[in-house]
C-alpha cells in the first residue's frame, strides 16, 4: 500500500518517555494503529471515556468498536477510503462507549511512513466535542422554533429597539422585518391601554422578569386585535447587557367565539334576555347582596294566560313578535338593577331587588302585560298569572326560589286570569315534612314493620264475644311501638292508603286462618279507608284473597267504613259495599254521627251494624249532650233495624247505661285493650270460660267493678 509522507517529524533532541508522558496526560483521546487499521495502542483518556481496557480493544477495528446504531455511515464510509488511501483524515463522527452512550468526536488521523524510523500505521487524536455538537443542535431547534412558530416573536435590546422578528410577527401585524428593526413596539399600540397599565406591566417585568396578559394592539392596515402576550427578561453572559423577548398569538377569533358561547349560554335567542343559567348566578349574586345590606328581593314567576291560541291563531312568528314585544316593556317597566329573564315558552322570571316591593308593584307588572301588543295589521290584548317568591322569608337558594315561585304561578292561576299569588314556606315545610314521612311509611311497607293488634268486642246482654277489630300497630326501629294516630293521618288521600289497606286485609285473614286451625272461628272486624274502597281493584283483590282461603266463612270479617270520610260518590260506594256482602262480608259504619252525613249514609248505604264514636260515649255519663247523641244514634239504627256497637266503654256504669239505652254490643278498655295476636287466642278462651262461669253478671257488673276485664 503506498503511503503519503506525514507531516509529524519529532524533533530529535526530546526524550521518548516526555512525548509518553503527553499522551498519557492529554485529555485528548490517542489512538495508534497498525498498518492495516487495527488498534495497536489507546491513551488513558480513551479508556477512561470509553470504558474499554487496551486489551479489550487491541487487535481490533475502530468502526467494530466505536460505531452505533447513529454512527453516519456515509462518514464511516470516507474513514475507511482515507485510511486505505493513507490520506489524513479530518471528520467529525459520533462514537459509542462500551456502556452504549453516544458521544460525538472530532478524529483527525495522519499515516506513519516508513522512512520516520518507526512502525508503519497511523496516529488519531479523538477530541469530544459533543457539548459543541448539542449547542449547535439547540441553536438549529431555536432557530427553527423562531421560524416556524405560529406565534409571533420579536426581540428587544435593553433600549427596547427591536432586534429581530420572526415570520409569524409579520402574519399577525402586517409589518415586515426590514419595517421595524430598530424601532420601538410601540408603533403597535391601539391606544386603548392607559399610560398606567403600561407602567404596571414594565414594573412587573423590572421586578420579575416576566409578565403575561391580554394587550389590545394594532396591525398595520389600522385593524384592532386582541393578543395574549408575554414578555421575558434574557441576561446574557455580558455585564449589566439584557435583552427582551415577547411573543403573542392573536385571540381575537377565539374571544368572539367565547363571547358568542358566553351568550349562547346565558341569554335567550330570541329576546335576547338572560336565560335560567345567567338568573340564577344573578340571583345567587342578589341573595348575598341582600343578606350583608339586610334588604329583601323578590322572585316572580310570569306565565302568559292563553298564549298558546295566539300561535294557533296568528302564526309562530306573530307568537314570536309578541313575546320579543312583552320583553322590551317589561325590561322598560323595572328598575335599572332588576333582570327580566325568559326561560323557557311563555315563561318569564323577573328578579326585583330593595324593600320597597309590594301590591302595586305586581299590579304594574300584569298591567304592563295586559296592554294590547301590535301583530302585523292586528293587536292581541294577553293576561298574565304571576308567582312570587320573597326572601329571605323563604331562605331558599337560588333555585329554590325559582321553583317556589313557579308553584305561587300555579295557585295563581287557579284564582283565575290576571292574578298573583304568594308562595307560603310554611306551607311548603308542612308539604315537605309530609313527603318525608310517607317515604318512610312507604319503606316500613317493605320492611314489614307494620303489626295488627286485635281489641276484642262482645254482647251487652250475655257478654258473649263478638269479634275483634284489627287495629294496625308500626313498630318503628327507632321510636318503638307508633299508635295509628301518629301515622294514619299523614297518609289521608295519598298513594299508601291502598297498598296498607291491602296489607291489614291480608294480615287478617291471614291471623283468622292461624286461629282457626288452633280451634277457634274468631271474626274480625277491618277498618276500610273510603279511597281504599273505592280503588277499582279492591273487590277483585278482596274476592282473589277469599277464593285462596276457602275454608274461611267469609261471614266473620266485618268491613268498617268511617263516616266520617266524605264518599264523593255514595252511589258507586253503596254498588262496592253491596258486592261486599254479596261476597258474604259484614259491613259496619264506623264513627256514627261525626259526620255530616249520617242520616245519608244510614240510608243509601247496605250496612249491617253501626258503630258510635267513643267521643260520645267516653263523655256521655257527665255530658248531657253527648248522651243525647248516643240516645239518638240507638234510636236511628234501631228504627232502620241496625244493631249498634259502642266504643269507649271504659266502666260498668258506661255499660249499664247502653244497655238500658239498647245498645247491643261494647267495645274498650273496660273489656280489654288491644293486644297482640299472640295473646288472642288465650285472651279469648279465658274470657268464653268466665262467661261459661256466669261470673260476669248482668251488663258487666262484677266484671268491670272488680277490675277483671281491665
Amino acid at each position: 500500500m503506498a503511503r503519503r509522507p506525514t507531516a509529524i517529524n519529532p524533533p530529535s533532541d526530546i526524550d521518548p518517555g516526555r512525548l509518553a508522558l503527553i499522551a498519557s496526560v492529554t485529555p485528548n483521546f490517542l489512538v495508534m494503529l497498525d498498518n492495516a487499521g487495527r488498534i495497536e495502542w489507546v491513551n488513558p483518556s480513551f479508556e477512561k471515556h470509553t470504558g474499554y481496557r487496551l486489551h479489550e480493544v487491541k487487535g481490533r477495528f475502530p468502526g467494530d468498536v466505536l460505531y452505533g446504531p447513529g454512527t453516519n455511515p456515509e462518514t464511516a464510509k470516507r474513514i475507511s477510503q482515507k485510511l486505505q488511501q493513507a490520506e489524513v483524515i479530518e471528520e467529525d463522527i459520533l462514537h459509542y462507549t462500551k456502556a452504549g452512550s453516544p458521544y460525538w468526536v472530532h478524529t483527525y488521523c495522519v499515516p506513519i511512513s516508513a522512512d520516520q524510523d518507526v512502525g508503519q500505521g497511523f496516529i488519531a487524536i479523538h477530541n469530544n466535542i459533543s457539548d459543541r455538537k448539542h449547542s449547535e443542535r439547540s441553536l438549529r431547534i431555536a432557530a427553527s422554533v423562531f421560524d416556524h412558530s405560529h406565534e409571533a416573536i420579536l426581540i428587544t435590546d435593553q433600549s427596547n429597539q427591536i432586534l429581530d422578528v420572526n415570520p409569524a410577527f409579520s402574519r399577525i401585524t402586517g409589518y415586515s422585518r426590514n419595517e421595524v428593526l430598530g424601532l420601538n413596539p410601540a408603533i403597535l399600540s391601539s391606544g386603548r391601554h392607559s399610560a398606567g397599565y403600561y407602567q404596571s406591566m414594565w414594573r412587573s417585568i423590572e421586578q420579575t422578569g416576566h409578565w403575561c396578559g391580554e394587550i389590545w394592539n394594532r396591525r398595520k392596515n389600522g385593524e384592532e386585535y386582541i393578543e395574549l402576550l408575554a414578555i421575558s427578561r434574557v441576561h446574557l453572559d455580558e455585564p449589566a447587557q439584557h435583552y427582551h423577548v415577547a411573543a403573542f398569538s392573536d385571540i381575537t377569533a377565539i374571544k368572539n367565539h367565547a363571547r358568542e358561547l358566553e351568550r349562547a349560554a346565558n341569554y335567550d335567542d330570541l329576546t335576547g334576555l338572560p336565560n335560567r343559567q345567567l338568573l340564577e348566578a344573578r340571583l345567587r349574586t342578589a341573595r348575598d347582596h341582600a343578606d350583608r345590606q339586610g334588604r329583601s328581593l323578590s322572585v316572580c314567576y310570569l306565565d302568559l294566560d292563553g298564549f298558546k291560541a295566539i300561535n294557533d291563531r296568528l302564526g309562530l312568528a306573530a307568537g314570536d313578535q309578541t313575546l320579543r314585544t312583552l320583553s322590551e316593556r317589561l325590561t322598560r317597566a323595572l328598575r335599572s338593577g332588576d333582570t327580566v329573564a325568559r326561560i323557557g315558552g311563555d315563561e318569564f322570571v323577573l328578579l326585583l331587588q330593595g324593600d320597597d316591593n309590594h301590591d302595586a308593584v305586581y299590579q304594574r307588572i300584569l298591567a304592563t302585560v295586559g296592554k294590547p301588543v301590535p301583530v302585523g295589521d292586528q293587536s292581541v290584548a294577553l293576561t298574565a298569572s304571576l308567582g312570587i317568591a320573597r326572601y329571605p322569608e323563604d331562605e331558599a337558594d337560588a333555585e329554590g326560589l325559582i321553583r317556589h315561585a313557579d308553584q305561587a304561578m300555579y295557585s295563581a292561576k287557579e284564582k283565575g286570569r290576571n292574578q298573583y299569588h304568594f308562595f307560603d314556606p310554611g306551607l311548603d315545610e308542612h308539604r315537605r315534612n309530609r313527603r318525608n314521612q310517607l317515604m318512610e311509611i312507604s319503606r316500613a311497607l317493605e320492611n314489614e314493620e307494620f303489626e295488627l293488634f286485635f281489641q276484642p268486642q262482645v254482647q251487652v246482654t250475655d257478654c258473649q264475644l263478638l269479634g275483634f277489630e284489627a287495629l294496625i300497630r308500626w313498630n318503628h326501629p327507632e321510636k318503638g311501638l307508633v299508635s295509628p294516630g301518629e301515622f294514619l293521618p299523614v297518609m289521608e288521600n295519598s298513594h299508601l292508603e291502598a297498598p296498607l289497606g291491602q296489607w291489614v286485609l291480608k294480615e287478617a285473614i291471614y291471623r283468622m286462618n292461624v286461629w282457626r286451625e288452633a280451634g277457634e272461628n274468631l271474626a274480625v272486624s277491618i277498618n276500610i279507608s273510603a279511597p281504599h274502597l273505592m280503588d277499582r281493584s279492591f273487590i277483585d283483590y278482596l274476592k282473589s284473597y277469599l277464593h285462596s282461603h276457602p275454608d274461611l266463612d267469609p261471614a266473620q270479617i266485618t268491613l268498617e267504613v268511617l263516616e266520617t270520610t266524605a264518599l264523593e260518590d255514595t252511589k258507586r260506594a253503596s254498588n262496592v259495599l253491596t258486592r261486599c256482602r254479596k261476597l258474604g262480608l259484614q259491613v259496619a259504619l264506623d264513627d256514627f254521627g261525626t259526620g255530616f252525613s249520617s242520616l245519608t249514609y244510614l240510608r243509601t248505604l247496605p250496612v249491617d251494624i253501626i258503630k258510635i264514636d267513643q267521643s260520645f260515649v267516653r263523655n256521655m255519663l257527665e255530658d248531657a249532650s253527648d248522651r243525647a247523641i248516643v240516645e239518638s244514634v240507638i234510636f236511628l239504627a234501631q228504627r232502620f233495624a241496625h244493631p249498634v256497637l259502642a266504643e269507649g266503654v271504659e266502666t260498668a256504669e258506661h255499660a249499664r247505661a247502653l244497655r238500658q239505652m239498647g245498645c247491643n254490643f261494647v267495645q274498650g278498655y273496660g273489656i280489654a285493650r288491644p293486644m297482640p295476636a299472640g295473646e288472642v287466642l288465650d285472651w279469648a278462651r279465658q274470657w268464653q270460660e268466665r262467661v261459661a262461669s256466669g261470673k260476669h253478671g248482668d251488663a258487666f257488673n262484677p266484671v268491670l267493678a272488680s277490675g277483671e276485664g281491665l
